[in-house]
C-alpha cells in the first residue's frame, strides 16, 4: 500500500519523506504495537506508522528541533494521545531511560513511554530538507546565512564557535574524519586564517573561500564545499556519537521479534550501521582458527537486509536527495 504525504500543516516545515513504504514493510507495522520514532523531522514516517498501527498503536517522536517538533504536533494531532512527543537527543533518551529504576532519586523525572523496549525503531539520520532550506539555519552553502548547522538551536555549540575554539591540528582533524577530506591541512589552514581575520561569518563565505581553494575545471559531481560543510555539521550536533551510543545499546530497545529500521545518508553512518548489524548477529569472538566457538555468545539481531535498501526510480523523480539514502534493516532474537 502506497501512502500519501501528508499534507502541509500551517508550521510551513517542509520535509519529504524518503524510503517509507519499504520502512513500513521492514518494520512490520501492527495494530497495538509501540513504535519509536527517534529522528521525528517532519512525521512522514511517524503519521506512516500510526496509520498502519491503527487502531490503538503507540509512537513515541522524538527530536531535537522544536521547529519539527511544531510540525509534528499539528501533523499527528488527529491520533490524539497515541503520538507521544519528546524533545531531545534519541540516544539519550532512549538508552538513560533504561537505566532508571523506579523507585530510585531519579524517579521524578523517569519518563513512562521508555520503560518498555519497543516493536520498532525507525532512524532517519542526517540533515532535513526543512533544515537544509531554511538559511538561517546555515547549514546549506547556496544560501546565505549564519555559520550555524545547530539542529538544536539552544545548543552552545555552533558552527563559527567550533572553528573558532578548535586548533589547526583539531579543524583537520574534523574536516579528514567527518568529511573524509583529502586535502584537510589546506583546507584548515585556510579556514583559520580568514577566521582569524574576521572575513569567516557565514555560509557564503566558507563557500566561497572553499571555491577559491577549488576552482573549477570542467564538470565536477559535487561542490567544493561539500565535504567541509558535511564534517563541520556532524561534529557540532555529534551525529555519529549519538549513532554510535544508540547502536551499543540497540539489542535492549527492542522486544524479542522487534525490528529496527535505519536510514543513512552517507558513508560513515552507513559504515557503523553495516558493522554494528554485522556484529551483533555473528557476536562470537573466538579466533578464527578454533574448531569450534568456546565464547557461546548468542546472536541478538538478525539482518533483514543483505545488502542497503535505496530508493526506487519513482522516488528519485519526485525526490532527488533520496538517491543518497541507504536503509538497513535488523530483527531482535534471543534472549
Amino acid at each position: 500500500m502506497e501512502l500519501s504525504q501528508p499534507p502541509l500543516p500551517p508550521t510551513g516545515f517542509r520535509h519529504l519523506t524518503v524510503l517509507r513504504d519499504e520502512t513500513l514493510d521492514l518494520l512490520a507495522v501492527r495494530p497495538g504495537g509501540r513504535y519509536c520514532d527517534g529522528t521525528l523531522g517532519g512525521a512522514g514516517h511517524g503519521s506512516a506508522i500510526l496509520e498502519a498501527s491503527s487502531p490503538d498503536g503507540i509512537l513515541v517522536g522524538i527530536d531535537r528541533d522544536p521547529q519539527a517538533l511544531a510540525h509534528a504536533t499539528a501533523a499527528l494531532a488527529p491520533f490524539g494521545a497515541r503520538a507521544r512527543l519528546k524533545r531531545g537527543n534519541f540516544s539519550e533518551l532512549l538508552t538513560r531511560q533504561l537505566d532508571v529504576e523506579t523507585d530510585s532519586e531519579e524517579a521524578e523525572a523517569f519518563d513512562s513511554d521508555f520503560a518498555e523496549p519497543f516493536d520498532g525503531l525507525i532512524f532517519d539520520l542526517g540533515v532535513s530538507s526543512h533544515q537544509l532550506d531554511r538559511a538561517e539555519r546555515g547549514f546549506s552553502f547556496r544560501d546565505e546565512g549564519p555559520l550555524d548547522m545547530r539542529m538544536d538551536p539552544d545548543a552552545e555549540l555552533n558552527a563559527l564557535s567550533l572553528i573558532m575554539e578548535s586548533d589547526e591540528l583539531e579543524l583537520r582533524d574534523i574536516l579528514w574524519r567527518y568529511g573524509e577530506e583529502k586535502q584537510s591541512r589546506r583546507v584548515a589552514v585556510a579556514i583559520k586564517e580568514d577566521a582569524e581575520k574576521g572575513t569567516l561569518k557565514t555560509t557564503r563565505d566558507l563557500a566561497e573561500l572553499l571555491e577559491r581553494l577549488f576552482p573549477q575545471r570542467g564538470p565536477r559531481r559535487i561542490h567544493p564545499a561539500t565535504r567541509t560543510f558535511q564534517a563541520l555539521r556532524i561534529a557540532v550536533n555529534d551525529e555519529l556519537g549519538s549513532l554510535e551510543r544508540l547502536l551499543a545499546q540497540l539489542p535492549r530497545l527492542l522486544k524479542d521479534g522487534g525490528r529496527v529500521v535505519i536510514i543513512s545518508f552517507h558513508s560513515l553512518e552507513d559504515r557503523l550501521v553495516k558493522r554494528a548489524f554485522a556484529r551483533l548477529a555473528s557476536p562470537c569472538t573466538c579466533p578464527p582458527d578454533f574448531p569450534h566457538c568456546i565464547c557461546n555468545l548468542e546472536p541478538q539481531l538478525a539482518v533483514l537486509t543483505k545488502r542497503p535498501v535505496t530508493a526506487s526510480d519513482a522516488e528519485l523523480e519526485r525526490n532527488p536527495r533520496s538517491r543518497s539514502a541507504k536503509l538497513r534493516a535488523a530483527r531482535r532474537v534471543g534472549p
